[in-house]
């Protein structure tokens, strides 16, 4: 992944290179229409009301990079993205561990051979007419995540200057395994901020997203995620909008899951399956009024996704104030709180 790239007109971020010694321990930029503050996280519950809801995804993060040997000795690094319903599964091939992009001459019929002497055989790109992700079949028994458990390690791009283990990738929220990344924006989050929230009259509703790898090219578009919002986060949605409290999705993967269940006049219903809802300029949000949310490069259609919660004019006076304070970037930098 390249470097960090911020709103035209914005200076640049810096990365993160390693988790903060205090799981709370960043830096909380908070813009609303009043304008910007600058707070450290645990100061989060101030600026909610009793009311609120907060919305977490609980997926887990797996330790989906695995090495493998192309022909000839060539080893790479397999990033297993998604799991497909038929078995397959979405990966991504990379040179080397902190590669900067996918292998260019990868090729369907392929196969790589992964530890314990495993077969992966590429099937074809994903989508079709790309070169950076793949279908695949993997012979393994007991499954891939069976190898992932033996094998496998947290994804790690180049900005992270060492390895880290894999409860560094973890969220207080983490229950179903899934994700190939950390769904980042609830790191930061300890038990007892939650405790604190929840103490304060802020209420807590959980859903599922299982996130994909993240490197996409520049203009590329998020790839559909499997999701599921439960009934009772459905009617806690509903009940806190009825009654003039505001929505606020912990990450872009919870406001792309609750949207995905929301109807035209904006009810959420309990939904499962696969969402391929991308927010912008044509499909703005209509159930969440505010996102928690980490640092995002310019290139990345997650900044499309926060203007549809904040708007644009927002969204480009935090990322301008937080490139002006040397705010970090990344899976284990600093947080924004957008509140339009």
């Amino acid at each position: 992944m390249s470097g960090p790239r911020v709103p035209s007109g914005v200076a640049g971020g810096v990365a993160a290179t390693e988790p903060p010694s205090a799981r709370d321990g960043v830096r909380l930029l908070v813009a609303h229409r009043g304008g910007v503050e600058h707070a450290r996280f645990p100061a989060l519950v101030d600026y909610l009301s009793a009311g609120d809801l907060l919305v977490v995804n609980t997926s887990r993060t797996l330790p989906a990079a695995v090495d493998g040997v192309r022909a000839y000795g060539r080893a790479v690094t397999v990033h297993f993205a998604t799991a497909l319903d038929d078995g397959t599964w979405v990966v991504e091939i990379r040179p080397r561990e902190d590669a900067a992009g996918p292998v260019p001459d990868a090729r369907a019929g392929e196969t790589i051979t992964l530890p314990d002497r495993v077969p992966m055989r590429l099937l074809a790109a994903h989508p079709a007419g790309q070169r950076r992700l793949w279908r695949a079949s993997v012979a393994v028994e007991g499954g891939v995540a069976a190898l992932l458990d033996r094998h496998g390690r947290p994804i790690r791009y180049s900005y992270v200057a060492r390895p880290h283990p894999l409860p560094d990738y973890q969220t207080v929220f983490a229950r179903e395994p899934g994700s190939a990344e950390m769904p980042s924006a609830g790191r930061p989050f300890t038990v007892e901020l939650v405790t604190e929230l929840v103490t304060r009259g802020i209420a807590v509703a959980p859903i599922v997203l299982h996130t994909g790898v993240s490197s996409q090219e520049p203009g590329e578009q998020p790839q559909p995620e499997r999701f599921r919002v439960p009934g009772a986060t459905a009617r806690y949605v509903n009940t806190t909008r009825a009654a003039g409290g505001r929505v606020v999705a912990v990450g872009t993967s919870v406001t792309r899951a609750l949207e995905s269940a929301t109807d035209d006049v904006g009810v959420v219903r309990e939904r499962r399956g696969w969402t391929d809802l991308v927010l912008g300029p044509a499909r703005e949000a209509r159930v969440v009024s505010g996102l928690l949310t980490g640092w995002h490069e310019s290139g990345a259609s997650h900044l499309d996704l926060l203007r549809a919660v904040a708007g644009r004019e927002l969204v480009e006076r935090a990322y301008a104030a937080a490139s002006a304070r040397g705010y970090r970037w990344h899976e284990f930098g600093d947080s924004c709180l957008l509140l339009p």
